[in-house]
């Protein structure tokens, strides 16, 4: 006889459904799972043997043939396990297959029956909602995840026996039904904050301009001068998530098997910090079937790269087109697949090889020519795509002793968004949401200097030797700065203080 169930599998961050057959004839008993089953999906028959078994119904003494389709693309994962075995209970009239049809089943069988969580149940989830049956059967541990989607309803099963009992008594179990809203505010809180920093106004100052205009950002100064505990806190002065946004950011955690309260919505921005050993396909994504990499991870967040230049070169350039496209594309032979990946970069470095070029008490032993071929790890078009940089100073011991709080991160997130919503206001017919996204043609539109303004720019382009790179970005931080001030135009002041944050022009 055959029974049919549905079920579902992940392609990158997206859910597809999957229709899976099984017919059990006379014949030698032995199961054959076809349609591009990996490894661990092969040996679900033996789990799913004993499984049955161990529930209480007969394992059938004949030929089990298991189809998944569509046949041309490759599954894996342990998460079909309860598919099939309710496809062959159905199949030997153990249960009514007819009621198979109503649902989408997901769940990793244990050997006596009970059902484990499985990844990628938001993504799902948000397909079942698309495509139907509209209903989902799924392990205990995974239903409030599901039930974040609305439109859905997420059934909570713990034992492939008490599955079998639903399927014949659908009144015995009910939905779970959550407050989204409720969750997203729930979980909306962060942990530091900008009142722990002490000193290091001017690096404080320069990362709400970058906050402001989404400009991408380098610190470059000694060891301990705050540099990560600066980073850290960056999320903390951004605009909060938007309930689109945190969804998406959640269904990319949950895809890649990183979501660990799955009955909550990320509703902080992500904070990603790889360490420079990295290798480039975990940086970017990749495998077999593609994940997130994490500039995926990072997307509507943080990106913090620590010792820059320590990072391999093939992983700096390989992050040189995600930076402009605000994706990452991935090219495999079944298909082309594209993750998200609007981060900001934000970047720390030492001065030097030694960390103490910059240091006033402590002495450097790099020659010119070392430190000139560190900076120049960094290569000039990654540089094209970084718009700030500035150097941090090691912190004084009177301001560590001051016992007064700095200024909290919701004071500088106010101005913060402030700018923001004059720069979405700006760029409503433009298709872009800040500053560092404009072009040449919006740069000439909308970067309007008062003469005094040009005069300073004009110096400091002959003076310092600036490159006409230098002039565009200095332009664009000048619109920031000015767009924190809800000034119209670029006044000198906005100039002189956008020349600060091109440290390595003016070095280099």
């Amino acid at each position: 006889m055959l029974s049919k169930v549905i079920s579902f599998a992940l392609l990158g961050i997206e859910a597809y459904p999957i229709e899976i057959e099984v017919d059990v004839t006379r014949g030698l008993p032995a199961v054959t799972i076809v349609g591009l089953a990996d490894t661990a999906i092969r040996e679900s028959r033996e789990r799913i043997k004993a499984a049955i078994k161990n529930s209480g119904f007969q394992w059938p003494s004949e030929r089990i043939t298991v189809s998944l389709a569509p046949s041309h693309i490759k599954k894996e994962g342990t998460s079909f396990d309860l598919a099939i075995a309710l496809g062959i209970l159905g199949a030997t009239e153990q249960l009514n297959s007819l009621r198979l049809a109503d649902y989408a089943v997901l769940g990793e069988l244990s050997l006596d029956g009970t059902l484990r969580p499985v990844q990628g149940i938001l993504p799902i989830s948000l397909s079942v909602q698309e495509r139907g049956p509209g209903s989902i059967l799924l392990p205990e541990e995974n239903t409030r995840e599901a039930a974040i989607v609305s439109g859905i309803d997420a059934f909570a099963v713990r034992t492939l026996r008490q599955t079998v009992e639903f399927l014949s008594r659908p009144e015995m179990l009910k939905p779970l039904k959550l407050d989204l809203k409720e969750l997203f505010q729930q979980s909306a809180q962060y942990h530091v904050d900008f009142s722990e920093v002490k000193g290091q106004y001017f690096a404080k100052r320069a990362l709400e301009v970058a906050i402001s205009g989404g400009h991408n950002i380098v610190m470059i100064g000694p060891p301990g001068s705050g540099k990560t505990m600066l980073a850290k806190r960056i999320p903390t002065i951004m605009p909060d998530l938007t309930l689109e946004e945190a969804l998406e950011v959640t269904k990319i955690y949950s895809a890649a098997g990183l979501f660990a309260d799955k009955g909550a919505v990320m509703a902080t921005r992500p904070f990603r910090s790889p360490h420079h050993t990295i290798s480039d396909v975990a940086l970017t994504g990749g495998g077999p079937i593609p994940r997130p990499g994490e500039i995926s991870l990072a997307h509507n967040g943080v990106l913090f790269l620590d010792e820059l230049p320590e990072f391999r070169r093939n992983c700096l350039e390989a992050m040189r087109q995600p930076l402009e496209d605000r994706t990452i594309r991935i090219g495999r032979i079944i298909r082309s697949f594209s993750f998200p990946a609007s981060f900001l970069l934000v970047a720390a470095m030492n001065p030097c090889p030694c960390g103490y070029y910059t240091d006033p008490k402590k002495t450097c032993i790099c020659s010119t020519t070392r430190i000139q071929q560190y900076v120049g790890k960094i290569s000039g078009p990654l540089l094209d795509r970084i718009d700030i940089h500035i150097e941090l100073p090691s912190i004084k011991y009177k301001e560590l002793s001051d016992a007064r709080d700095a200024e909290p991160s919701a004071a500088i997130k106010s101005r913060v968004e402030k700018a923001r919503t004059i720069q979405r206001k700006r760029f409503e017919i433009d298709g872009i949401f800040c500053n560092a996204a404009m072009n040449t043609k919006l740069v000439k539109k909308y970067c309007v200097l008062e003469n005094e303004a040009k005069g300073l720019l004009k110096m400091a382009m002959t003076e310092l030797g600036l490159s006409a790179r230098a002039y565009d970005k200095i332009l664009k931080i000048g619109r920031t700065i000015a767009d924190l001030e809800a000034s119209q135009y670029i006044l000198a002041k906005h100039i002189s203080e956008a020349i600060q944050y091109r440290s390595l022009d003016r070095k280099f």
